[in-house]
């Protein structure tokens, strides 16, 4: 793993002890945090929170300048690994990598996704729905069973996998999307109850439409765009910072008696 943060220590005052001391339930110092995709968009913006709160960051994805990049603003507490969630060896290399340096894993946040096409099922290639699923879904997997096994052996740990509002309605020509999304949801319920009663928690963050690299051209575009923001009842696209808050609230003590659950972050999407 390049550029390595600091030393892990163990978070003083967990628990109640912790907040009688002062440390505050939002206070993530000492927890080690890998955010996949982490280099661009939401999953920078969530490392770039937990950071503020005390964490130690991994940020993990598939283009190393991408990484550095986002680890330099940062500062000397992240450090990168190169990573495809889709492949099982790279997975494997990034728990190990984390392991070996820190000896611990306390906040998993899967956000590595894509959603390349915007398009109906009967133009939609095998291999279009096959590459969303693999990364969407199948990434989420492979890191719960991996990076999760080492929270499940230290007893604690948070896992905060990246869905949408797509997991919860449809979206007009977005099947592959929404069924790797609702996939999301329901892994992350199941993982939830296998895992409740050895310490790790599993929940969802689901935003709604984040105004990123990745999605700016079809919010700005005059029909699509407009449609989309009309649907909005807060008026507005969300930016990505506007996820940060969920995501340290539900990687840190604040929510500790929440597992299973999932958190839209839509501007009021699914509540028309």
């Amino acid at each position: 793993m390049k550029r390595p943060g600091s030393p892990l220590s163990r978070a003083a005052g967990e628990g109640r002890e912790g907040v009688l001391r002062g440390r505050g339930d939002f206070d993530l110092t000492g927890r080690v945090c890998i955010v996949t995709g982490g280099g661009r968009g939401i999953g920078r913006a969530i490392a770039e929170g937990l950071a503020r709160h005390g964490g130690t960051l991994v940020l993990a994805g598939r283009t190393e300048a991408t990484l550095t990049d986002a680890a330099s603003a940062i500062g000397e507490r992240a450090g990168i690994q190169v990573a495809d969630v889709a492949r099982e060896a790279d997975v494997l290399a990034l728990r190990d990598a984390v392991v070996a340096r820190f000896g611990r894993i306390d906040v998993l946040v899967n956000n590595a996704g894509i959603n390349p096409i915007f398009r109906g099922i009967e133009r939609t290639s095998l291999e279009e729905w096959q590459s969303i699923i693999d990364i969407n879904l199948t990434g989420t997997f492979l890191c719960c069973k991996h990076l999760g096994e080492a929270m499940v052996g230290q007893g604690k740990g948070s896992i905060i996998n990246i869905s949408s509002v797509a997991g919860h309605v449809g979206l007009l020509r977005s099947v592959p999307y929404c069924a790797s999304k609702g996939g999301v949801e329901m892994l992350t319920r199941a993982l939830a109850l296998d895992w409740a009663k050895r310490g790790v928690r599993v929940n969802t963050l689901a935003p709604g439409w984040v105004d990123t690299d990745l999605t700016h051209g079809l919010l700005e575009h005059d029909v699509h765009g407009r449609r989309l923001l009309d649907h909005t009842p807060m008026g507005r696209f969300a930016t990505a910072g506007d996820m940060v808050g969920a995501a340290v609230f539900l990687a840190s003590d604040a929510s500790a008696y929440m597992t299973g659950q999932s958190l839209l972050i839509d501007g009021g999407w699914t509540a028309d």
